[in-house]
């Protein structure tokens, strides 16, 4: 009976979680009223709803135990809290974006209940956190009018904490990436993507000429560098491809992004000399199954894992994700595909590039460059990190070990790219306010106008 269950939930769950994409790329388009735009978000938060209960009822028919009633009470107080503070304090947040942030997290839910109960607990701790956070960040991103003057700041803030991961970061499977304070261990990096998307928006919202862009290019090299040395070749991947994508806007000039591609492409090959640890992912990327007894294993069983869920999945607890080491984390993407189905991992996939769309389209409709380049930096370094985490375990490219934003176990990754979408929210709060400002000063235009004609 319990694998009845387990095998008819998936197939609901596919079908939902295919419904609520389908409201999001046909229902955010501009023709639609505002007004149906809003009931498209109550079904989207319906459909939300909808996945967390099946998860919690596959859970709990499967080990029988009372405390996964208990932690879907928590999810749902949880979301609530999101939901209704952003419903009494940002009215006019973006809807669509709250809830692909609450969509991403319920899936991040199941699946770490389904692996290592522990975990999930910790997770939603650390969501808590979160949940708090985001609620002071959009009012200082429209407050605070000093941000795009901090270059120096940030520059210097971002490369002394990877600087200090270097010198004292803990060792976490071969790759220097977090500090621990009093039991409490950080990943710095995760945080450091942010004050790296502020130093490249304010370094290059004024002055795109050629002395400028070779200081934000050493700045920007000193990032990566640092984090190549440290092991994190996952983040200096996302940092290296930010930088790219910023550049080339700001300046429109095609000869620096080939010029930055080329120059990638040296780094890479140097680094693959010079580094012992980027020859072992390049030949486990290569065949990992030639080397299936060592460096090739864990993306071996992560495309074993891929291949036998196929489109519809084996279902919740029916598959063997917990063959793949670090599943939890690096790998968690294998896990969804194996037991609930390619289909659903696609429209995962689909999920998070609708969340880099709407941070395109705020970035798009700011008439502020900084704030500008500010959206378009966070939402290149989001997209990054899905396609690096998503190239690695399928083999696209080579595994390097990063998180899937939201869905995967870790305190640092799920705090900062809270952070990251409360800063989207509040620079799409900061356009509705800069669109009051223009209508404002259009209509006292007009007022004076009238009176000019008036007089003569």
């Amino acid at each position: 009976m319990t694998t009845v269950v387990l095998e008819s939930t998936k197939y609901i769950m596919i079908v939902i979680m295919a419904l609520y994409m389908l409201i999001s790329f046909v229902f955010s388009h501009s023709k639609w009223s505002d007004e149906s735009r809003k009931h498209a978000v109550r079904t989207q938060r319906s459909v939300i709803f909808l996945i967390q209960l099946l998860g919690a009822l596959d859970i709990f028919i499967y080990t029988c135990e009372i405390k996964s009633l208990i932690f879907f009470a928590f999810e749902e107080a949880l979301f609530v809290f999101i939901l209704v503070n952003f419903w009494i304090f940002y009215e006019d947040a973006p809807g669509i974006v709250i809830n692909h942030m609450c969509l991403l997290l319920s899936i991040g839910f199941i699946m770490l209940q389904r692996l290592d109960f522990s975990l999930a607990i910790r997770q939603l701790a650390f969501s808590a956190i979160g949940a708090v956070v985001i609620m002071i960040i959009p009012v200082f991103i429209r407050r605070v009018t000093v941000l795009d003057k901090l270059r120096i700041f940030y520059a210097g803030a971002g490369i002394a904490l990877l600087a200090i991961v270097l010198v004292i970061g803990s060792v976490s499977y071969g790759a220097q990436l977090s500090v621990s304070f009093g039991g409490i261990s950080l990943q710095p990096s995760e945080f450091v993507k942010i004050i790296f998307a502020f130093y490249l928006a304010s370094a290059l919202c004024s002055d795109t000429e050629f002395k400028n862009v070779v200081k934000v290019t050493i700045v920007a090299a000193l990032y990566v560098i640092i984090l190549v040395l440290s092991k994190d070749l996952g983040a200096a991947l996302i940092f290296f491809f930010t930088y790219l994508v910023v550049l080339f806007v700001s300046t429109g000039k095609a000869s620096y992004l080939f010029a930055g591609i080329f120059a990638g492409a040296l780094g890479s090959v140097a680094a693959y000399f010079l580094f012992s640890h980027v020859r072992t992912r390049i030949i486990a990327w290569k065949d990992p199954f030639s080397v299936i007894d060592g460096a090739g294993y864990q993306v071996s069983q992560s495309l074993f894992a891929i291949c036998s869920g196929g489109f519809f999945g084996t279902g919740l607890f029916l598959g063997y994700p917990e063959s793949i080491p670090v599943v939890e984390e690096d790998f968690i993407f294998s896990a969804i595909s194996e037991e609930l189905g390619g289909i659903f991992a696609i429209c995962l996939i689909l999920t998070c590039v609708s969340c880099f769309i709407m941070f395109l389209n705020i970035a798009l409709q700011i008439k502020t460059r900084f704030y500008k380049l500010l959206a378009l930096s966070l939402g290149t370094t989001y997209i990054s990190q899905v396609f690096v985490m998503i190239g690695g375990v399928t083999k696209f490219i080579p595994s390097t070990g990063v998180t899937l934003p939201l869905v995967s176990y870790g305190g640092s990754s799920l705090l900062s790219t809270m952070m990251m979408f409360a800063v989207i929210l509040g620079l799409y709060m900061y356009k509705e306010s800069e669109d009051e400002y223009i209508q404002k000063r259009k209509r006292k235009e007009e007022k004076r106008a009238n009176r000019r004609r008036d007089r003569s």
